[in-house]
């Protein structure tokens, strides 16, 4: 890669690719949709809620609490929320105003059954529908491809062109369409990726590093008070207890795991997305964060570190599409994880490629099945595994190329990987959901 040529930048990246997100984005991406069709609509005119979701945002949203509503979850409850009480100007962070007299009034609407949500089975790609009707008027928002992309406002079938909440983020810095970066994205090497933190800014720096605060916020919230199933204190706890010993591995899936139960349990506390997903940025900084505890090194450096597991993570969910059967944060940001922590011990590209490696042999089978309280258990492992497969590749162990779904680059692993998710998981995400529709609403043919 020429980077005189190049069409993008690390800049571009983080831009695009990192913000913060309050609450998990499935049910935060709905809650923006309605949250921008009541935007249309005269106030205190809102008779009926609508939504319309594809499978994987269904999946996703179904189980996970709403941040400020007391644990409560469900796919309408976000929608109500987001349509009484939320600022879609404030993009992932729709629900930041939201107080306990808006979730009631939400889940009285939802009672009365005003409240409807429709499952897109054969929807491919991320997709919302919302929609608001009163008084004679019926607002309509779109969102697609991205939670936080707004492609079609309507009001009454007509367009509205002018909205300051259509497209991208207009508080990004760059105006980067984000199929077309991830396009390119896809056709760099690890050596393409890594050379582009050699273009990091202080303004990049002070962005990485405020990501780094939201996320170990979230942590200390999960250590505190045991948030969630308390993955985090619990793992803490035994080590009190001298059950378990406190190494560099053990202190990175404590910290991801903490933050993951917080976040879960829908804490309203933002936290630093990577890649579309909260829980994916937990993964991609907070792993590397705790390590830094255990090796001499410069702050700069570890929030290069950081930069490079954001950079990683991205690359991967470029093959392997947003939502997917496959677990995102094991084998995205566990990649990014793994990448991050080879360098800030000192690894070079070689021991990179070998690390990420490693860790997609050892945990690409796992499953997505929805945002819920449980991800906090997958986040330690891929937390713990991402530490592990570096300190394996920096001892020259690594996975044969002869080796299932490995190949000989990191590169042609990742698009594996991609067509793993994209084609050979189809029927498992059907199943997955088919199975967590079974137990929602009963049996299902």
């Amino acid at each position: 890669m020429d980077r005189n040529q190049q069409p993008y930048t690390v800049k571009d990246i983080l831009t695009t690719e990192v913000a913060p997100a309050l609450g998990c984005t499935e049910p935060i991406a709905i809650a923006l949709a309605t949250a921008a069709a009541a935007s249309l609509m005269p106030t205190d005119t809102i008779e009926r809620i609508e939504i319309w979701v594809d499978p994987n945002i269904y999946k996703n949203g179904i189980a996970v609490a709403i941040p400020g509503a007391q644990g409560n979850t469900g796919l309408d409850l976000a929608a109500a929320i987001g349509a009484l009480g939320g600022d879609p100007e404030r993009r992932l962070e729709v629900l930041e105003p939201v107080t306990e007299d808006i979730v009631a009034a939400a889940k009285a609407f939802i009672a009365s059954g005003r409240v409807t949500v429709n499952l897109l089975e054969d929807q491919k790609g991320l997709f919302i529908k919302g929609a608001v009707t009163g008084n004679g008027k019926r607002a309509i928002c779109i969102i697609s491809d991205y939670h936080d992309n707004i492609v079609s406002l309507t009001l009454n079938d007509s367009p509205i062109l002018n909205s300051p909440i259509l497209g991208a983020d207009d508080n990004r810095q760059t105006k980067t369409d984000p199929r077309e970066l991830e396009a390119w994205l896809t056709q760099l090497t690890l050596k393409d990726l890594m050379r582009l933190i050699d273009d990091l800014d202080a303004e990049d720096l002070a962005f990485i590093r405020e990501g780094v605060r939201y996320n170990v916020r979230l942590a200390e919230y999960g250590l505190k008070f045991g948030s969630g199933l308390g993955i985090g204190k619990t793992l803490e706890r035994l080590v009190r207890q001298k059950l378990i010993r406190r190494d560099m591995i053990l202190a990175a899936r404590i910290l991801t795991s903490a933050a993951s139960d917080a976040r879960m349990q829908g804490v309203n506390l933002p936290a630093m997305s990577s890649a579309g997903s909260g829980n994916h940025g937990l993964t991609a900084v907070l792993p590397i964060w705790a390590v830094k505890d255990y090796v001499d090194c410069e702050t700069e450096s570890v929030l290069e570190a950081i930069c490079l597991s954001h950079i990683i993570t991205a690359y991967v969910k470029a093959h392997t599409g947003r939502l997917t059967a496959v677990c995102g944060c094991s084998v995205a940001a566990g990649a990014g994880a793994t990448a991050g922590v080879t360098y800030l011990l000192g690894g070079d590209h070689k021991h990179i490629a070998g690390a990420i490696m490693n860790l997609t042999e050892d945990l690409a089978g796992i499953i997505c099945d929805g945002a819920k309280a449980g991800c906090s258990l997958k986040l330690a492992t891929a937390a713990g595994t991402a530490v592990q497969a570096a300190l394996f590749a920096l001892q020259g162990v690594h996975v044969q190329a002869t080796d299932g779904i490995i190949s000989a680059s990191p590169e042609a692993t990742m698009k594996n990987v991609g067509e793993l998710s994209v084609q050979g998981m189809v029927e498992a995400d059907r199943t997955i959901l088919k199975i967590m529709l079974k137990k929602q609403f009963g049996d299902v043919s």
